[in-house]
């Protein structure tokens, strides 16, 4: 027998497990990605803190935010931004109450209002928002701090 000297070809690569790789990859960006809800129109540098603790569950906190507005035609005093809005320190409570009843009843007594607060700004609005809160029987309240380096 006789073989003939041809020149040995590499086998070509499989692409049968392609399609599988690429939904896994996509399963998984579509898991670990975080939608932001909301749109910041306020410029807010977080104090830092020497003690801080991390929350755990992000879907019961409702964030307000307290500071000197990005677009200068708005003012130059603080604000305060709820969700994607301005609002007045009286109608914080209105806004509060309406985040409790549309949260499902079992986690409406678990909701957390977290104070994003610009270091620069001054306690008179963050008295007049907690006491706001305080009114719509919203009692539990959370600042929020950057940990401070060591």
């Amino acid at each position: 027998m006789i073989r003939k000297n041809k020149p040995k070809r590499n086998p070509e690569v499989s692409t049968a497990s392609l399609p599988d790789i690429i939904f896994m990859l996509l399963f998984f960006f579509m898991v670990v990605t975080v939608m932001r809800k909301n749109t910041l129109l306020i410029k807010v540098k977080i104090p830092q803190a020497s003690e801080v603790q991390k929350l755990e569950n992000r879907s019961l906190i409702n964030y307000i935010h307290i500071g000197k507005p990005f677009d200068e035609s708005k003012g130059t005093a603080a604000a305060i931004q709820m969700n994607d809005a301005f609002i007045t320190p009286d109608k914080v409570e209105a806004a509060i109450r309406q985040t409790i009843l549309s949260s499902p009843e079992p986690l409406q007594s678990q909701l957390i209002t977290s104070l994003k607060v610009d270091e620069e700004v001054h306690m008179g609005i963050v008295t007049d928002v907690k006491t706001a809160l305080r009114k719509a029987n919203q009692l539990k309240i959370n600042y929020e701090a950057i940990a401070q380096k060591d």
